[in-house]
């Protein structure tokens, strides 16, 4: 996962994309602890399930399934029917999981990206 402090994932960027979507970052909480967390994106057409992420203390409980199920209800509120994710190819634990939820996976699909800089 790259992080860009500078850039997408500043706090002045991230309080943008929660205003404008704020059923689009999903926690999960134990109590008061948060414990899990999923952002959803979309364009209108496709939906994007970004950042999964769960303590290690609080794995195999079924957290990150039931983040997925409300990332993909709040982009079903949009009308976006299409869910995708992008897991690096060593990542195992998350590609086990998003197979387990019914995500298929394609090889043969190369992803592209141009930035106006490193940040965004």
């Amino acid at each position: 996962m790259h992080f860009r402090p500078q850039g997408r994932d500043s706090r002045d960027a991230i309080e943008s994309q929660m205003k404008a979507n704020q059923d689009f970052f999903i926690g999960a909480f134990d109590g008061t602890k948060l414990v899990g967390v999923v952002v959803a994106s979309c364009d209108g057409r496709k939906g994007w399930l970004n950042r999964l992420s769960v303590d290690p203390n609080c794995r195999g409980r079924g957290i990150a399934k039931a983040l997925i199920s409300k990332a993909e209800e709040a982009l079903r509120r949009r009308h976006v029917g299409v869910f995708s994710v992008l897991v690096e190819d060593s990542n195992g634990a998350s590609k086990n999981l998003f197979r387990r939820c019914g995500y298929v996976e394609l090889r043969d699909v190369v992803y592209y990206s141009k930035r106006d800089n490193e940040q965004i």
